[in-house]
């Protein structure tokens, strides 16, 4: 039976594990992130299908199903797994993926590369996604296409399957124009984002910038804006808009622009950190931080996610306040990037090495001052320390969005706890009761760490419970229901 929500995303929407020498799938650890939110969509249509990639062996058939049905807590959808080589796997992702787009994304130029590149494998990686989700879907049905390593499916669907509805979500940033067009193959990837009947951001800025380059690469015929919403404003900070794009018309076709958040798993992360064990381990890792000061920062090993100013930061404050020698912790995980991710690789050497410094220069036998961790730590342990931490320090240079914030946020239960948040994360636009710093400036990164570490409980526990109430407000189920919305009015179109 065919699909009415067909879901393209590179990941499997679960994890594997090797069990009596049998491969089990089991729902992912974390209901947070990219995978469980749009597991979420599942239950809300008659029939869903989900398409990602499985490494096969070259040249050989592929030693699983292509096709399975999965029941989970979730519902029950198929799930088409696309057979990608380990060659193909590389390049798509590894290669053209990490060292030629993402450094465009994120607005690092310096470091775009397509010495290796080839484009050619990149787009018939597209092509075989595109294919798969054309033969799941149904008449009419919505073919929902998740990143930017995916940019080229749309173009590919329009072409194979003109009946039905096309729409695109961005996780990422998105660039200005003058940035994006540094792509050999911006045209090509335009030419398939403007065949989606709807493409969607998180934050108004990135909808703005894609319709700019719709502007500078092709001739418009109409484009409609309206007043951003009061709680997505935030004037005066890097990422604020006034106003955002809502459609534009090209070449006798208009295609909708939405910019709108996701939200986080706020009452399940509530309840799950108020379980007695975890309530129990978060009283077990304050004893153990022996009354210090606790910051937290979690993350994955990325030159965009900034790792490396917020640790010189730190260490300018240890150098500064030598007060805080002994009464002060960082605990701060980065976890490390899949092998074949070299400039990762290289960023996650400079992250240890800078720890290795700062904990040498500035510990004692009897105090380590940061605390460093590549690997992912459990949901609920993650939790436990978000509860349990004073600070949580989230600055990168550059974010789609950056879910921790709001995690970190529900896991306090409108308790005291301050966030120190990147005025260039998208989560930014939303949380203007965190202490908003520009990671690029050496003496705001000093001054927004002075203000945590030294503002008053009171204060604390009135800018968290406000951010506490939006996070509620805008949570994963509101976000789920404006999607779905929008895809009503695509098929009734």
């Amino acid at each position: 039976m065919a699909s009415s929500l067909v879901i393209v995303y590179h990941r499997q929407p679960y994890e594997e594990f090797v069990e009596n020498g049998q491969i089990v799938l089991k729902e992912n650890k974390s209901p947070n992130g990219i995978v469980p939110a749009l597991k979420g969509f599942i239950g809300q249509v008659d029939r869903a299908s989900w398409v990602a990639w499985k490494k096969a062996p070259t040249g050989k058939a592929a030693k699983f199903e292509r096709r399975i049905t999965v029941n989970d807590s979730y519902g029950s959808y198929e799930v088409v797994r696309l057979p990608l080589t380990a060659e193909q796997i590389s390049q798509f992702y590894h290669v053209v993926s990490k060292e030629a787009l993402w450094p465009i994304l994120n607005s690092f130029p310096s470091l775009y590369s397509t010495e290796n590149c080839q484009w050619s494998v990149f787009r018939e990686v597209n092509r075989l996604f595109a294919q798969a989700a054309c033969a799941e879907a149904a008449p009419g049905a919505v073919i929902w296409v998740h990143d930017y390593n995916l940019w080229l499916v749309p173009g590919f669907v329009r072409q194979m399957r003109p009946d039905v509805k096309i729409a695109f979500f961005h996780h990422t940033p998105f660039p200005a124009p003058d940035v994006f067009n540094i792509l050999p193959w911006r045209d090509e990837i335009l030419a398939s984002l403007l065949d989606c009947d709807l493409v969607g951001f998180h934050v108004p800025r990135y909808a703005r910038n894609f319709a700019a380059l719709v502007q500078s690469l092709r001739r418009i015929e109409g484009l409609i804006e309206r007043a951003v919403e009061p709680e997505l404003q935030a004037t005066g900070t890097a990422l604020s808009e006034p106003v955002t794009p809502v459609s534009i018309a090209v070449g006798g076709r208009t295609i909708r622009i939405d910019a709108f958040p996701i939200g986080t798993h706020a009452d399940l992360i509530r309840s799950t950190v108020q379980k007695p064990d975890n309530l129990a381990r978060v009283a077990h890792i304050r004893r153990e931080m022996s009354g210090q000061t606790t910051i937290v920062s979690i993350g994955r090993v990325d030159y965009a996610k900034g790792t490396r100013e917020m640790l010189l930061a730190f260490e300018r404050l240890l150098a500064r306040r030598p007060e805080l020698h002994g009464r002060i912790r960082l605990l701060v995980t980065a976890v490390a990037a899949a092998d074949g991710m070299r400039v990762y690789k290289r960023a996650q050497q400079n992250i240890e090495q800078l720890v290795g410094r700062i904990n040498g220069h500035h510990g004692s036998l009897t105090w380590t001052p940061i605390l460093l961790s590549t690997t992912p730590m459990p949901f609920e342990e993650t939790l436990s320390y978000y509860r349990a931490a004073d600070i949580c320090w989230i600055t990168p240079l550059r974010d789609g969005l950056n879910l921790v914030a709001k995690e970190f946020i529900a896991a306090h239960v409108n308790e005291s706890g301050v966030l120190v948040l990147s005025e260039f994360a998208g989560a930014a636009v939303e949380l203007q009761d965190a202490v908003l710093v520009n990671p690029y400036s050496i003496s705001q990164m000093d001054d927004a760490i002075d203000r945590a570490l030294d503002m008053p409980r009171d204060e604390q526990r009135e800018r968290m419970q406000r951010m506490d109430a939006l996070i509620q407000r805008y949570d994963i189920t509101h976000w789920t229901h404006h999607v779905l919305e929008l895809f009503a009015q695509l098929r009734s179109r």
